[in-house]
């Protein structure tokens, strides 16, 4: 009854969300990895002008050479390429493992650059749960440091909360039950003594063909804004019934924050390589 009443005041919260000013972003459970103290907040750089800094100055033309490769080298791009040799040594540093983190509960796991899915079987059914780690970095607003305090302790931690889609597929069915799940920023943690509240929520939900990666339009959707408290509690059952549960959902979040922090790195030695023109 407690957990009916829980996702009760979630449903209601949700609807009422859409007037309510949006909650600041909070920490996940555990710090998953130490902050990155430089690119991702180049921006912040000369914070007192609020403008981007300007790393050289170019009241004229850059002076340039050429090299075999053929393009243009300046020495804006040796500072650059200096300044992104130095900062894959810091990720690198951070970076938990070379591997990536297993799913319990018997999950495949498939990538596809950025894309990953995952895939169980249960009592004859297919259940798979995909991802993309682009655009799953929340926003976050960083505090101005207390006195005493260094600044790259006061930094949030790099989290990826993506967005997901559950598929489940019954042997016979001739369409999938589909999902497009999301994590609220205001549900990803909780505090001790505080009842445990589902740490993902279901956006919609709709039947589809298998495998069908674009949703058709002309099938109905269930939005659950103003859904019946009582059927979304149930849907919220059905999934946690075929492992998509809060203990999974952290799981995810751990592995998405690691695939990402991954293709991150991946991105930053690419361009490395192209501005160096290797």
């Amino acid at each position: 009854m407690l957990k009916s009443l829980s996702r009760a005041v979630q449903l209601a919260a949700r609807v009422a969300g859409s007037t309510a000013a949006p909650p600041v972003t909070p920490a996940v459970r555990s710090a998953l990895y130490p902050s990155r103290t430089f690119t991702r907040s180049i921006w912040m750089m000369n914070s007192n002008s609020g403008s981007r800094p300007r790393l050289l100055t170019s009241k004229g033309l850059l002076p340039s050479v050429s090299c075999g490769c053929g393009s243009l080298h300046t020495e804006g791009d040796k500072a650059f390429g200096e300044f992104l040799t130095d900062e894959i040594k810091e990720e690198k540093k951070i970076q938990k493992s070379n591997s990536l983190p297993k799913m319990s509960g018997g999950w495949e796991l498939q990538l596809n650059g950025t894309e990953a899915k995952l895939i169980r079987s249960i009592s004859g059914e297919k259940v798979s749960v995909a991802f993309n780690v682009n655009n799953s970095i929340p926003p976050q607003l960083e505090d101005e440091p207390e006195q005493g305090q260094k600044a790259q302790e006061n930094e949030p931690d790099v989290v990826s909360t993506p967005n997901f889609v559950v598929e489940v597929t019954k042997q016979g069915a001739s369409n999938s039950l589909v999902f497009d799940c999301h994590f609220p920023e205001d549900e990803t943690s909780h505090g001790e003594g505080e009842e445990e509240s589902d740490i993902f929520a279901i956006r919609e939900v709709s039947f589809q063909l298998e495998g069908d990666e674009d949703w058709k339009e002309n099938s109905y959707i269930l939005n659950t804004d103003s859904l019946d408290w009582a059927l979304y509690d149930h849907l919220m059952d059905f999934l946690s019934d075929r492992g998509v549960d809060n203990a999974f959902a952290d799981e995810l979040i751990e592995l998405s924050t690691a695939l990402e922090h991954q293709e991150y790195i991946k991105f930053l030695e690419d361009l490395s390589s192209f501005v160096k023109c290797k």
